[in-house]
Order: structure tokens, then C-alpha cells, then sequence
């Protein structure tokens, strides 16, 4: 719902390039909908860049100014995005990480997520039309991020695990965590060492589980490994 319910609206692009880079990006993360403010002519190397996001480019709304989007559209949640945030002093450039802007974004509520000139970004009159604002750290010595590299990392956050999870990485649950720490157990009750020591490498492991990420089907090939173990320790 989320991904159908995001706009990406990129003002006043100035080459044709970065639209198609940007659509590639959008079309990574499973977002269709662009739209282009008063953009340059679309040429070949759009098409061209956007490789497997053709579509997006082809579909793309436009529009002659940034109010005649918002008067058409009427997005619900309106996103400036800035590579010049703003202190104390500059309230409307106060901004928001893309980690707290996803925590922030409702999916089932429209929302326009705005990306400026590739030399001049928002001025100062759009960011003021914006409900929040986001802005990405970066290095003082050079904070201005190219625009597709910019989205990658905000739409990065704000889906993350959250639309696409992903085969094969459910994490493994609390019995399948017990089986091999049982596994493990039984595998140091046949090796010849102290019992002390046989509890302290039976907390360790404990330890190590506990604090690791272990996908179900890690749990199980480990848990095959320790029972290999377990029986060639009873053979010997």
C-alpha cells in the first residue's frame, strides 16, 4: 500500500540522465509514480538510463509548476528533501533523518516526496509549502549528494523492512533456537572436559545465539552439523 501511495515529484530537472536514474531507483524499491515539474525535454539518455524503469519515464506526469501539482493532486503528506538543513534559526529547514521520516509516513495516506534541482534544490518558497522536511548526514566538506543517490538512501529507509521481505531470512524462532542449543548440550556431554568448563562453553554458546541473527534454515543445517557430531563422538 505504501509503494502505490508515494509520488516522487522531481522539480525542474535540468538532464534527462538523472530522470532515468531516478526511475531506476523508484522501480528498485517497487514505487511507479513520477512526476516532473517543469522538467528538461525527455531525450534517449533518460530511456537510457533508466535501463528497466522505461515505464516509469513513458508514464511520468507533468506539470508546469510545483502548484499546479499540488492544486491537481492534493497529496495528503508533503516531503522537501535538502542537502542544506537548517538551525535554530531556520525553522522551516529544521529537518527530519529518512530513518525518522519513515516512522513518521502513513501508507495510506498520499504522500508527495519532493527532490529539487540538481543545482539549486527546493528554494526556500517550496520548502516552506512542505509538511516536513529530510535531510541525510553527510561529510561538512562536501554535503551535496547527487539527487539518485540521495533517493536510494531515503527510500532505503522508508521501506526497509517493510514491504519486501525477503525469502530465507526469517530469523529462527525461540524453539528452533532451544533444539540447537539442546543439540549443543548433547554434543558437550560427550566431549572429555571438566563439567565446569562443559557449562561455561554451554553459556558461551548461549551467548553467541543470543546475540547473533540465525536464519531458521541456518538453525537447522547447524543443528544436522551438531548431530553429525553428536553421533561420530558416540562411535569413537
Amino acid at each position: 500500500m505504501l509503494c502505490e501511495n508515494i509520488m516522487v515529484v522531481f522539480v525542474e530537472p535540468e538532464t534527462p540522465g538523472n530522470i532515468g536514474f531516478l526511475a531506476r531507483t523508484m522501480k528498485n524499491f517497487g514505487m511507479e509514480r513520477l512526476i516532473l515539474i517543469n522538467p528538461c525535454r525527455l531525450e534517449d539518455e533518460a530511456y537510457y538510463h533508466a535501463m528497466h524503469a522505461r515505464s516509469i519515464v513513458d508514464n511520468a506526469e507533468v506539470y508546469p509548476s510545483l502548484k499546479e501539482m499540488l492544486k491537481a493532486l492534493n497529496p495528503d503528506f508533503l516531503v522537501g528533501t535538502t542537502g542544506v538543513p537548517g538551525g535554530s534559526y531556520n525553522v522551516e529547514r529544521i529537518p527530519l533523518r529518512p530513518s525518522q521520516l519513515s516512522e513518521s509516513l502513513n501508507p495510506s495516506a498520499s504522500t508527495a516526496i519532493l527532490f529539487g534541482r540538481e543545482g539549486d534544490g527546493l528554494s526556500n518558497n517550496e520548502i516552506d509549502l512542505c509538511d516536513v522536511v529530510v535531510s541525510i548526514p553527510t561529510s561538512r566538506e562536501y554535503p551535496i549528494m547527487n539527487i539518485t543517490h540521495a533517493a536510494a538512501i531515503i527510500f532505503y529507509e522508508i521501506f526497509r523492512g517493510r514491504e519486501f521481505p525477503c525469502e530465507g531470512l526469517e530469523e529462527a524462532s525461540g524453539l528452533e533456537k532451544n533444539l540447537l542449543i539442546d543439540e549443543m548440550d548433547n554434543v558437550l556431554s560427550l566431549v572429555d572436559m571438566p563439567e565446569h568448563k562443559r557449562r561455561v562453553a554451554a553459556r558461551v554458546f548461549r551467548n553467541i545465539l543470543g546475540r547473533a541473527f540465525i536464519t531458521a534454515r541456518e538453525a537447522h543445517t547447524l543443528k544436522g552439523v551438531l548431530r553429525r557430531i553428536k553421533n561420530h563422538l558416540k562411535d569413537v
